[in-house]
């Protein structure tokens, strides 16, 4: 960061280019299921998943149903898709605050580059009336020289005096 800095370098940055770059498939494929896991389109689509296989189970095959009333199958199917959903969904949400980490750190960089770029700012802004009045100096001092050599060249015309010296701008 400091060098950065001394270089005035740029600080932000692409966060997401260089972390979905490196992904591997496994992280790729957690980041869809926890994006599709958490809609509202899984949840209308499982609900009627639900729906359906409890009424084909409870009144189209009443006679002979593959899962009965209590519907054991169906809460094993439920807790095996739980059992596999969370783990990828813990997988995204790391990596996704791994992803917020990356951003809150170059924010950190950009506020304190953007800090140090204000202090310079009034640091300059701060020289400016000194500056000014170091030159307000001089050239008041060369219109004193100019009204000198004036006013001694009309009391006394023979005598040469010498030309003003020329302005030389402060070194600030």
């Amino acid at each position: 960061m400091v060098s950065k800095i001394t270089r005035r370098g740029r600080v932000s940055k692409r966060v997401h280019a260089g972390i979905e770059t490196t992904m591997t498939l496994g992280e790729r494929v957690a980041d869809r299921v926890a994006q599709f896991g958490g809609s509202w389109r899984f949840i209308g689509l499982f609900g009627g998943i639900l729906v359906i296989w409890m009424v084909i189970n409870a009144w189209v095959l009443a006679t002979h149903p593959f899962d009965p009333y209590p519907f054991i199958l169906l809460n094993l199917v439920l807790s095996t898709l739980a059992a596999l959903q969370a783990p990828v969904i813990m997988m995204s949400q790391n990596r996704q605050a791994h992803k917020d980490r990356m951003h809150a750190q170059q924010d950190y960089e950009v506020n304190l580059m953007a800090e140090i770029e204000i202090r310079d700012l009034h640091d300059k802004l701060d020289s400016l009336p000194v500056q000014a009045m170091h030159e307000l100096w001089h050239i008041q001092k060369r219109q004193i020289e100019y009204w000198s050599t004036c006013v001694s060249g009309h009391a006394n015309p023979d005598v040469k005096t010498p030309a003003p010296t020329p302005y030389v701008p402060p070194d600030l």
